[in-house]
């Protein structure tokens, strides 16, 4: 057998070897678990639905006020509170548990959108508000723990892992329920509206469910002694402090998370603004839905294998690589006119998406000091969520000045040279893996 041929087959069967490991699985699993928020209801059911039945008989500009408003407020919570809450669980070795107790905060609430009537928008938007911040913070948690279940030369695969095995979850439970609400008469229900509720209740009990194998199988290193519950707020609290000012003195920590702002707002961008702008062109409503499943189900191998490709390469290549494809994305946008050439967008999005947010991941894992990840992913998540701002601020002064929305999404561009070039100033801490 040529040495190439036995060189790719130990490399296969390490990659294996890591990703069976049971906290590495374990891990992975909470992707699979809370994706399903993600695509049902944050991306697919949830805004059609606050529109069309919470909102009933309201005006189409009040009823896009209050879920701006509610997704406003949970943006602003979750920013608000992440650096704290992961300083704080750092220090008291709680970030396992407390990823449990936001999973619990999100599935419980997420599942009570089921009891919702038709016209409460109110607590329609409360409970979608702390089932953000319960998705947001058990995010936060299940980020930083990539550290703890896996070693800095395997980061790039485990991210990997865990992104696949995301959209493969996420997108098993959206397509069963977009069957739901597409044949509802087939699962013994009355209506479409019928369909959606009970697809908020299976969300809930998903989440909830898959995450104890997450609860089950990882550990948090022993880097120091853990703290009780008082002295950890007290401690966390300060470390906070201390860690503005290491933030302030570490240049590759401050070019990432400035390069990571600019390119993950376009690529957050992008996301948000696909369905609306295939809206824009006329694009039938269902199409919209099947370039989403796409992305999903082409996002399971090409997450794994951008783990893989990261390995090669290096994270930061392969981000760049990510970038390029993205930008080239705004690019075809501006000339997009038929479904059949959405859907061609979409497959390449799937094919881009999960690798640039998991190379992110473990890219900056290797930039974060031991025993800190719970309170650096809380910067980490809280740039993730500042970045809901500029691309939508940009595209919107782009159409208010040119009136053409065509331009608007080719702005996005910008972004991504910006986060390019502060990007390629970040020194990767490992290189990357050969053979």
């Amino acid at each position: 057998m040529p040495p190439e041929a036995v060189a790719a087959g130990a490399s296969r069967t390490a990659r294996k070897r890591v990703v069976t490991r049971r906290p590495v699985f374990g891990w992975a699993m909470y992707d699979w678990a809370n994706s399903s928020f993600a695509t049902t209801v944050m991306a697919g059911f949830f805004p059609l639905f606050f529109k069309q039945y919470w909102n009933a008989g309201v005006p189409a500009t009040e009823s896009t006020f209050r879920l701006g408003l509610a997704n406003g407020l949970a943006s602003f919570l979750v920013a608000l509170m992440a650096p704290l809450i992961g300083a704080i669980a750092d220090k008291g070795r709680a970030r396992v548990r407390l990823l449990a107790l936001f999973t619990v905060l999100g599935a419980a609430t997420t599942a009570g959108m089921f009891l919702v009537s038709k016209g409460e928008w109110l607590t329609a938007s409360l409970l979608y508000v702390i089932a953000s911040l319960g998705f947001w913070g058990g995010n936060q948690f299940y980020d930083s723990l990539l550290t703890d279940v896996s070693e800095e030369h395997e980061y790039d695969l485990v991210s990997g892992y865990g992104y696949a095995l995301g959209y493969l979850g996420g997108g098993l439970l959206f397509a069963l329920n977009v069957a739901m609400v597409s044949k509802p008469a087939l699962f013994g229900l009355a209506d479409k509206a019928a369909a959606v509720r009970w697809s908020f209740l299976t969300v809930g009990i998903w989440w909830a469910v898959f995450t104890l194998f997450t609860v089950s199988l990882v550990r948090e290193k022993e880097t120091h002694a853990a703290l009780p519950a008082r002295e950890a707020i007290r401690a966390g609290a300060a470390e906070l402090v201390n860690t503005l000012r290491h933030l302030r003195g570490d240049r590759m920590l401050l070019l990432f998370l400035l390069a990571y702002w600019f390119y993950i707002d376009g690529v957050n961008t992008v996301i948000k603004m696909a369905i609306d702008y295939g809206l824009s062109l006329g694009l039938k409503p269902d199409s919209l839905i099947r370039a989403l499943l796409l992305v999903q189900f082409i996002g399971f191998p090409a997450a794994w294998a951008y783990g893989w490709l990261g390995q090669k390469i290096g994270a930061r290549a392969g981000i760049l690589i990510g970038i390029a494809v993205y930008a080239g994305i705004a690019g075809y946008a501006y000339f997009l006119q038929t479904e059949r050439q959405f859907m061609i967008m979409a497959l390449i999005i799937g094919l881009v998406q999960g690798g640039v947010q998991s190379l992110s991941r473990s890219m900056f894992g290797r930039l974060v000091p031991p025993g800190k990840a719970g309170e650096f992913y809380g910067f980490y998540n809280l740039m993730g969520k500042a970045a809901a701002i500029l691309g939508p601020t940009l595209t919107g002064i782009v159409a208010l000045l040119t009136n053409d929305s065509r331009l608007a999404i080719l702005s996005i561009t910008i972004l991504f040279v910006i986060g390019a070039v502060f990007l390629m100033r970040v020194r990767p801490s490992v290189a990357p893996l050969h053979g």
